[in-house]
């Protein structure tokens, strides 16, 4: 660790202590050039993959759209906001559990339709309509028939 004042790389740690929630490592650190102290953090970094569009582009995943995605399916429809909360969070963990740097645009619709499957048909339907781009009724049929089994 390089010393904030003197920019040394020589520095030692005199004291170690986890926070009080776990997630955070308190390290007191020493410079042995100029024998000034200073405190740094270590935390874990958990960053979710970059999303791979159909076009081929890339972008970072976004828990706002993955939001309005859900708003927009269960528009008027009877499900509480921490019934959505919980499976934006599912989805979420789940991108960060595969480890991968990159996951296609569909795994994460596949997602999301599994989770609006559970909450609400209506609003299943109405997603699985634009994101699978239904073309007539029999598209419709299907997806009903799919829910019924």
């Amino acid at each position: 660790m390089k010393c904030p004042f003197c920019g040394s790389l020589d520095t030692q740690v005199i004291d170690s202590r986890v926070n009080e929630a776990g997630d955070a490592i308190r390290r007191r650190r020493r410079c042995t050039q100029c024998d000034k102290r200073f405190t740094t953090w270590e935390t874990a970094e958990l960053r979710p993959p970059q999303i791979v569009k159909t076009n081929g582009t890339r972008e970072d995943f976004s828990e706002t759209k993955l939001r309005e995605g859900f708003r927009r399916a269960l528009h008027k429809r009877p499900v509480s906001t921490e019934l959505v909360d919980a499976a934006v969070d599912r989805i979420r963990q789940r991108l960060l559990t595969l480890g991968e740097r990159e996951i296609p645009a569909r795994e994460v619709g596949e997602l999301v339709m599994n989770e609006l499957k559970k909450l609400d048909k209506v609003a299943y339907i109405r997603f699985a309509s634009v994101y699978r781009s239904f073309q007539d009724v029999e598209d419709f049929r299907d997806v009903i028939r799919d829910i019924d089994q």
